[in-house]
């Protein structure tokens, strides 16, 4: 292993490492805060490897990737990337590295070839070598069939493979990733993940990604940990989750729901961490000694070791039994309203062979489902299948091409202003004004659902201490962290008591610490009856839903359990498939078999 410590600015790196750090600190200022954005970090990125950049939201992850690519000066230390000194030679190192930023820039108005084309004059790729590089990044990507294809007209995942193609029309030494895989498919993830390492394997490619998926991060050589600026660790995957070796178990409960179960276990003594895995609690404690589960009251629950992974050490290291459980459940969450011409227990969504259509182009086909009060139902499926049609539909957002919605007792044909009454929605996209202070979007949001006086004071000053956004209150909504957002637009969505919750990809980029946070909330609010439907991309958190349906070119495939679909994808090759694992194998087979026909 290399020395932690970087050279000096202006000598050379050694011929072992592309990337070094020395005492850095940056410093910003965001209304009339100083924030720290990294403190004194010293570090070095080795050659020829894949680097994982890791922390929760605010870490200074996004800062790093920009002092690196010499977009950002440092306000002490040194950058040497490359040999280079990043403040006095910063073109050199733009010229020498590929960036791709969270938010890259096609243009959507373009085809996929003039983007190329666009990328290659912009990086000044000499016209003779176009032609070659070009046929090997569309064969690379998958994307040489859609070159004539609008940007625009792309899936998430195209659109990403697009901007890394686009970032490597020049092949550079160095790459920056800056959380590529945000609101990507499985699928399309693990396409990028073999591209990424096609890369590394065929040219002696260094990557230095930043991801919130920790399953992601376990896949990297190495891994560097953030937190609040500061450098926490610097090791393999391996290396950190040896380190909890004894401390892990699986726990099941019999008849217990998952949540409840979850809810118990992560209130006792000597609990790190309890999430949701498979027919029970994954569990993590402070120290390998066993747990006292007499005094833990949970007769009839049944214990097993389990082996240690990556993300049990990262939670460990955050401390996250303090952050996620600071009181309890959350009080006043469960709509105040009665129940909508519902018994207890019946659907409260009723989807009965809906179409939506666009033209020509059928996004949503026949499609029939149900969703009953009190669960939460996940809605799965590759980008580009009709899951946000369906979602836009169900909120009263889209009309229907065809077939019966009924949404809380109300036909959404019939009375779509009714049934949104009911309803709280919290879209794909940050979706509330990020020109407005947090206090300024609280008032607005609780106006448009017909909140005035002291009914609208009271429930902002309620969702203010449930979300922790009090010492936010007149910090501008679009400087957020991207946790803060989250909980600010929950509480927005939450404002009017909702009977039915609507998430649409509600954690995407999302850190695992707020990612916990957030469904702390989302279970309390479950088990106050309130029901949720859900879209996501991040396939364990599909764990926490009682029933999911995968969709694919705007049908359904399946609906079960999560156990139930792990349990329709288990093979000889593959005996204990994880969801991932299944929607996989299940979208895979599907297409296989529709090739065939």
């Amino acid at each position: 292993m290399p020395e932690m410590g970087a050279p000096l600015a202006g000598s050379p790196l050694p011929h072992t490492t592309v990337l070094g750090f020395e005492g850095v600190s940056k410093s910003f200022t965001a209304g009339k805060q100083r924030i720290r954005a990294l403190k004194t970090v010293t570090l070095t990125v080795r050659r020829g490897l894949v680097t994982g950049l890791i922390g929760p939201d605010g870490a200074g992850k996004t800062t790093l990737m920009r002092l690196t690519a010499g977009l950002l000066v440092p306000d002490e230390g040194h950058v040497t990337v490359l040999g280079f000194d990043s403040t006095r030679q910063s073109l050199a190192i733009q010229a020498a590295i590929g960036y791709m930023p969270q938010r890259f820039g096609l243009y959507e108005d373009l085809t996929v070839q003039e983007n190329l084309d666009l990328y290659a004059d912009l990086q000044g790729v000499p016209r003779e070598e176009r032609p070659g590089r070009f046929t090997e990044l569309m064969h690379m990507t998958g994307l040489g069939p859609f070159t004539t294809r609008l940007a625009g007209r792309l899936s998430g995942g195209m659109k990403q493979k697009l901007g890394l193609a686009c970032t490597l029309v020049r092949s550079p030494e160095l790459l920056l990733l800056d959380e590529p895989t945000v609101g990507v498919d499985p699928v399309s993830r693990r396409e990028l993940w073999s591209i990424v390492y096609r890369l590394v394997q065929s040219q002696m490619m260094s990557v230095l990604l930043s991801t919130a998926y920790l399953d992601e991060a376990e896949r990297c050589d190495e891994v560097i940990m953030l937190h609040e600026g500061t450098l926490l660790d610097r090791s393999s995957p391996g290396e950190l989750s040896s380190r909890m070796q004894g401390r892990t178990y699986a726990v099941t409960a019999g008849a217990m729901k998952k949540r409840t179960l979850q809810e118990r276990l992560a209130r006792c003594p000597g609990v790190t961490d309890a999430v949701i895995q498979g027919d029970g609690v994954r569990l993590v404690m402070e120290t390998t000694e066993p747990p006292n589960v007499d005094t833990w009251s949970l007769a009839g629950a049944t214990w097993k070791p389990v082996p240690p992974r990556f993300e049990d050490s990262f939670i460990a290291m955050m401390e996250l039994r303090h952050t996620v459980h600071p009181g309890g459940a959350l009080e006043g969450s469960a709509p105040a309203n009665p129940p909508v011409a519902q018994s207890p227990g019946g659907p409260v969504i009723e989807v009965r062979n809906v179409d939506r259509r666009f033209g020509d182009f059928q996004a949503v086909k026949g499609i029939t489902f149900e969703v009953n009060r009190g669960e939460v139902f996940g809605l799965l499926g590759a980008n580009g299948a009709g899951k946000s049609t369906t979602f836009r539909m169900l909120c009263g957002l889209l009309p229907v091409s065809g077939g019966t919605l009924r949404v809380a007792g109300v036909d959404l044909r019939r009375a779509p202003a009714t049934a949104r009454a009911r309803i709280g929605y919290m879209s794909q996209k940050f979706s509330l004004y990020g020109n407005l202070s947090v206090g300024e979007n609280l008032r607005f949001f609780g106006s448009a659902y017909g909140l005035s006086g002291t009914t609208r004071h009271e429930r902002i000053t309620r969702v203010l201490d449930q979300f922790g956004l009090k010492p936010w209150l007149d910090a501008t909504s679009a400087n957020l962290p991207l946790g803060y957002k989250q909980r600010l637009a929950l509480a927005c969505a939450l404002m009017h008591e909702p009977d039915i919750l609507f998430l649409d990809e509600p954690t995407s980029g999302v850190d695992p610490v707020a990612r916990r946070e957030f469904w702390h909330r989302i279970n309390a609010l479950a088990e106050q009856r309130v029901t949720v439907l859900v879209t996501t991309h991040f396939m364990e958190e599909a764990e926490y839903c009682d029933r999911l349906a995968i969709m694919i070119a705007g049908e359904i495939l399946t609906i079960g359990s999560p156990a139930e679909i792990k349990e329709r994808a288990r093979t000889r090759e593959q005996a204990e498939p994880t969801m991932e694992d299944a929607f996989i194998s299940l979208i895979e087979a599907r297409e296989k078999n529709g090739s065939k026909g």
